[in-house]
This record gives C-alpha cells, structure tokens and sequence, in this order.
C-alpha cells in the first residue's frame, strides 16, 4: 500500500534512477558546454571572469530559491495535499511563486545596480585588472536575470516532484547547456568581449527551463493565478523553514564560493582550474548523489506527514547506503584516473598541459570528498522532511567557519589544491556532524548496517582503484592520437564498472544484490 517500507523504498530508488539518467544527459551536454569553453577561452582572464559572473547567480539561486526554495516548500506542500487537498495546495504554490517573484525582481534590480561592487567583494583579486573587473562586472549583469527564472523554475519543480514526476524536471538543465552551446559556437565572434555569448546564452537558458516546466503543470490541473497574501499560516511556515535551509542546503556551494574568492588571489588560472576540477566532480555527484537527495525528500516527508518519525530511519539508512554504494567506486575511479579524463575532455586549444596539471590537482583533491558530498543530500532531506532546518544550518555555518580556516592553512603550501582539499575535508565534517545529531533526533540511524555496507564498498573499490590504475598506467599514453585516449578511458572506465560490480557481488553486497535484480527484472519484463 502507499506508504508502506517496501514501496518508499522502490520509490526513492526508481525516482533517483529517472532524476539520475535526466542529470547523466545534462551533465554529458555540460562536459561539451565545458569543452567548447575550454577550446574557445583556455583557463585564461575571459574564462574566469565568466565562471566568477555565473557563480555570483548560481549562489544566490541556491541561497534564495532553488535548494533552500524546494527544502522548505516540499514538505509543507505535501503536507498541504495530504491533509486539505490538491487545490488548496495549488493554491498554496500560486501565493509563494507570487511573493517570490515579487522579491526577486527587487533583488535582480539591486544586482544590476551594484554589479561592480559585487564583483569586487567576490573576486577581489580581480581589482587589481580593470579589464578583469569591468568584464566580470558586465558578464554578471547580463547573467543577473537568470536567477528569477530558475528559482521560480524551482518551485514549479517541487509542485511536479511532490506528484512523482522527477524525469522532465530533472533534464531542464539540459536546456541551459544546449542555449550556452549554442551561444557559443555561433556568437562568440560576434562581440568585442566573446564571453558575452555565453552569458547570453545563460539567460535564454533559464527562459526555457521555466516554460518547459509549464506543460506537465497543466496535465495535473496546476493554472497560474497570481496571489500576494503574506499572512498566510502555509506559506509563512515555508518562510520560516526558507531561512535556514538556504545555509544548509547550499554549503558546498558556499565553500566553493569561498574558494573562488581565495583563487582570485593565487595565479591566473587558479579559479579555471578549481571549475574545471569540480565540475568533473558534480558529474557523479549530480547523476546519483543529488539525484537520491531529490527523490528522498518527498518520499521522507510523505512518510513523516502519515507515520511521523517511525519509518523515517529505514529510508534514510537506505539512501544512504544507495548513495555510498556509487559515490565511493566514483571517488576512487577520478583520482585513479584523474589524468586522463582531464585529458580527454578539455585538452585541446587554448587548454594546454598546463591547464590540465593545475586541473588534475583540483579533481583529486575535490574527489577525496566525494563520499561526503553525496551523503550529505539524503542525510539533509531527513531533517527538512522532519521541518527540521534550524539544525543543518547550525553545522553549515561551523563547517564554513572551518572550510575558511582551512583554506587560509592549505593555501600557501598547496595552492589552489589546498582550497580543493579544504571544500573536501569541511564537508566530511558536515557529513559526521549531521549523522551524530540525526541519531540524537530519532534514536538510531541504522548504524551497523551502514558501516558494515560501506566497509565492503571500500574495500571493493580499493581493489577496483588498482587494477584501473594499473592499466591506465600501462595503456593510456597522453601524446597518443584522440581515439586511442578514448578508447583506453573509455576502457578503462568500464574495467573498473565490471571489477567493482563482480566484487561487490562476491562480497553479497545488498546494494549490489539490489540493482542486479532490478535490472534482471527489468530485462526480464521487456523480453
């Protein structure tokens, strides 16, 4: 019946496999929006004036809407739903979008207006080049908008994941990459900034992820009707929770903003590097980390809303273990292979050895914290499923005290590799802290099963790691034609799939067991 252990179980892993497969697409188009940026601008002063503008929007929207937006919303909407009804839920979504956009327009204004001053604070390395400066400061008010789109794109998005619909959500982003390529490829010769195009590109992006959404919205019978009612109990409630949840679901965003500004100090390149390191990092966090984290929460507070408290624990341990069970091979597989997957997708153009060195550092050192990244999403949603966002942001705002320490430590003897490494290690921490006061809260958290599941997913991927690094060691050659360094990655890659899956097999894994049989079945029912 709905409701019951096995079926928010099968739930959270079908919708993180939809959430999952839509992300893989969207981050493989992202690898080719990096990859033309990468030919086209290098890691030189034109590339990291539009990553330090894009992360300016990108951080607001996580700290304003999109992550905090849908930790707050969900619950109280599902809430809304269960207790009074899909239309008054409606109209519950209709008076939040409305007061958001409302702030957001105000917001977007201030942004255009003190873009110079923004840039200054973020990047104050930049100061120092008036080129630099006033680059960024044109690139960030181009791109400002964007964050009124895709934060009301945030809400629509947490209206069609409280229903079940995860798929079509979850590929909007592919649209922001398909507007940046397509910018770029045939408009970056068309400015006296050639930057200018991605930028441009970033705003029809946005436009098209909102409307995308409008469709499915109207299949479930959602219509707009602008609504302004601030005394509202529901919509007050997903205010309060807003707050908090901003801090807590963006703190490693946060950290990389940090980073940013840090690098901004260190030799040119540094920031190109540590996007460049990171966005391999956010492909498999983004394909299964993020993708359990955003099929959990509805299912976790559907559950807290008709069983309170009681079978939240299984659904978190079983998150968590899912989310371990692909983060940790991921971990072991990028800085294993570090080099050659920098390789293959950036090194061509105005991206050359040096950029890839300064690249590999940054991977290997943000994939030492893969694991936690990744747990950190499920563990978060147990506690917003709960309404509980107060305590994540609590150890969010000790872990950025930390992340800035650390950074100033690491710095100096490891350059930008010491920002990487920091993110890594504060996160980690967050992870262990949210684990400890998650127990506190209800109990128990399923311990035993966890470190006795993640004891046997290191120990294959250990294995795993040495055998991969063995072979790439033996076959990749970075001086050889494109093909062979694709094939041999490619190869590699799949080596290190089969000896990581047979091992944790061998070892009757449960996670493994899982998806073996959910793939037979799935094989099985097609035939």
């Amino acid at each position: 019946m709905p409701g019951s252990k096995t079926t928010s179980k099968e739930s959270i892993t079908s919708a993180a496999g939809a959430v999952g497969l839509a992300t893989f697409l969207s981050r493989i188009l992202g690898f080719v929006r990096d990859m033309i940026i990468a030919e086209l601008f290098g890691a030189r002063v034109a590339a990291d004036a539009f990553f330090v503008a894009f992360r300016i929007p990108n951080l607001l929207r996580r700290l304003t809407a999109e992550g905090a937006m849908t930790a707050a919303f969900i619950p109280v909407f599902t809430d809304e739903k269960e207790k009074k009804g899909t239309t008054s839920a409606f109209t519950l979504a209709c008076n939040v979008i409305t007061i958001l956009a409302l702030f957001l327009a105000i917001l977007t204004a201030a942004g255009e207006l003190f873009a110079p001053q923004i840039v200054r604070a973020i990047a104050p390395g930049f100061t120092a080049d008036d080129h630099s400066l006033k680059l960024t400061t044109l690139l960030t008010r181009i791109m400002f908008p964007y964050l009124l789109f895709i934060s009301i794109s945030a809400v629509l998005t947490g209206i069609l994941n409280s229903f079940g619909r995860f798929f079509l959500p979850a590929l909007t982003p592919a649209l922001l990459n398909i507007a940046i390529i397509t910018c770029a490829l045939l408009f970056h010769d068309s400015f006296e900034e050639p930057t200018v195009a991605l930028a441009i590109g970033v705003i029809i992006g946005g436009v098209f992820q909102m409307t995308l959404l409008i469709r499915p919205l109207a299949k479930l019978g959602f219509s707009f009707a602008p609504s302004f009612d601030l005394k509202d109990k529901q919509t007050r409630k997903i205010g309060l929770l807003l707050g908090p949840a901003a801090l807590g679901m963006a703190v490693a965003e946060i950290n990389i903003f940090v980073d940013t500004l840090l690098a901004s100090l260190l030799p040119e390149g540094s920031i190109s590097y540590l996007y460049y390191g990171n966005r391999v990092t956010q492909f498999p966090l983004g394909v299964f980390g993020v993708a359990v984290g955003i099929a959990a929460l509805p299912a976790m507070s559907m559950e807290v809303v008709r069983n309170g408290k009681e079978k939240l624990v299984e659904l978190v341990s079983h998150s968590l273990r899912l989310t371990l069970f692909i983060s940790i091979p991921a971990m072991a597989g990028m800085i294993v292979l570090s080099g050659p997957i920098i390789n293959v997708l950036f090194e061509r153009g105005e991206f050359d050895e040096m950029a890839r060195t300064g690249s590999v550092i940054a991977l290997v050192y943000y994939s030492v914290g893969l694991f936690a990244f990744s747990a950190v999403k499920p563990l978060v949603s147990a506690f917003y499923a709960m309404k509980d966002t107060a305590t994540p942001s609590r150890v969010a705002a000790w872990c950025m005290t930390l992340n800035v320490a650390l950074n100033v430590l690491l710095m100096g003897p490891l350059l930008h590799g010491g920002l990487a490494l920091a993110t890594s290690i504060s996160s980690a921490v967050n992870m262990a802290f949210l684990l400890w006061l998650l127990r506190k809260k209800t109990g128990t958290i399923d311990g035993a099963r966890i470190v006795k599941s993640a004891s046997l997913m290191v120990l294959s991927a250990a294995i795993m790691g040495t055998l991969v690094y063995m072979y790439s060691s033996f076959f990749f050659s970075f001086d050889a034609g494109a093909l062979s360094r694709v094939f041999h990655l490619g190869a590699a890659l799949f080596l290190g799939i089969v000896i990581y899956t047979a091992m944790t097999l061998l070892f009757r894994l449960p996670e493994a067991i899982s998806v073996k049989n959910r793939i037979v079945g799935k094989i099985g029912a097609g035939s």
